[in-house]
């Protein structure tokens, strides 16, 4: 085991792939000679040279393009799109391209391909660049969706995402980048689709994603002094997503509570509330409870953001609620 910073396991596992494979490469803004705003592809540009680490001009259209056309010829590109608040300047190549290149032409066109954002707020970005917009790409069929929590699964899963023959979109929140964890020697995939029990209990069951999932298991430390045996359970990908797992847990517990970043109005933390109303209502005891962030744009101000995005209170609050 090695104990590595969430930034540098999901760097590791890039640099592992391009050791390995000579297809794959990096492109976006500031990615390079600077190392990418939040650090994350320092080094690789004196390793691996301009060829392989692409400096951008600042489009994500044409980032985003361009890493389409590359995957379709060959190439196996993984794109960085500094916020995931500026995916929609490159929306049309995404949602109307990438995502739907395989279908189009029968499944005879592989794009392999990454996108990298940062996401979620809590470090004063403001409302440009502090949103949570996974429940956006969630709703395109053909693409996947991967948002690790810790350091061992940002490198497992990032891993998967670069081998994987469909567009993945990887999402890494802005506050994980300097939290380090222990992580496996060696490159080991973890495959996406397979959700991870974070803790496990009996008495309710936490689902949540990213950041969240850390605020939760906190939350849990706390509601277990009140005698409250929570279990935490991390999607690790919210498409394709694994039911089986969470509804394993939700089956022993009857009680859930679903934990995201994102403003409430049509979350993917809503899209799991209604599987679950699906599939599992008849093993339910109670309503089933989501924590959010307010219907707002994300403050600047330190006080306000706090108010604004789900905190570890707030998760204690829930889960207090259906019982």
């Amino acid at each position: 085991m090695r104990n590595v910073f969430f930034s540098e396991a999901i760097r590791d596992a890039i640099r592992n792939e391009m050791l390995n494979d000579p297809r794959v490469f990096c492109i976006g803004e500031d990615i390079g000679r600077v190392g990418g705003s939040f650090g994350v592809t320092a080094g690789l540009y004196k390793e691996f040279g301009e060829e392989r680490v692409r400096d951008t001009p600042i489009s994500e259209q044409a980032i985003v393009g361009l890493s389409a056309g590359a995957a379709l010829t060959g190439m196996i590109p993984v794109a960085e799109i500094m916020y995931n608040d500026f995916m929609l300047c490159a929306a049309d190549q995404i949602i109307n391209q990438a995502a739907k290149f395989r279908y189009m032409y029968g499944g005879g066109m592989k794009v392999p391909m990454v996108v990298r954002m940062a996401v979620g707020g809590g470090l004063q970005c403001a409302a440009q660049h502090s949103q949570s917009l996974e429940a956006f790409l969630v709703h395109i069929p053909g693409l996947k969706v991967v948002y690790p929590s810790t350091p061992a699964d940002a490198l497992g899963l990032m891993i998967s995402s670069i081998r994987d023959e469909n567009p993945v979109m990887f999402f890494e929140h802005q506050l994980l980048y300097q939290v380090s964890d222990n992580v496996p020697d060696g490159f080991e995939p973890i495959p996406l689709g397979i959700a991870d029990v974070k803790k496990e209990g009996s008495d309710i069951t936490i689902v949540a994603t990213g950041l969240c999932v850390k605020k939760s298991l906190d939350a849990a430390e706390l509601l277990a002094k009140e005698g409250i045996n929570a279990e935490v359970v991390d999607p690790r990908t919210l498409y394709p997503l694994d039911k089986e797992t969470i509804y394993r847990s939700l089956a022993k517990t009857r009680k859930v509570v679903i934990v995201t970043e994102e403003v409430k109005r049509g979350a993917w933390s809503a899209e799991m509330a209604s599987n679950i109303a699906e599939d599992m209502f008849e093993s339910l005891d109670k309503k089933i409870v989501r924590v959010g962030a307010l219907n707002t744009p994300v403050p600047f101000t330190v006080s306000l953001e706090e108010y604004v995005l789900p905190q570890v209170n707030n998760i204690v609050d829930a889960v207090k609620s259906v019982f």
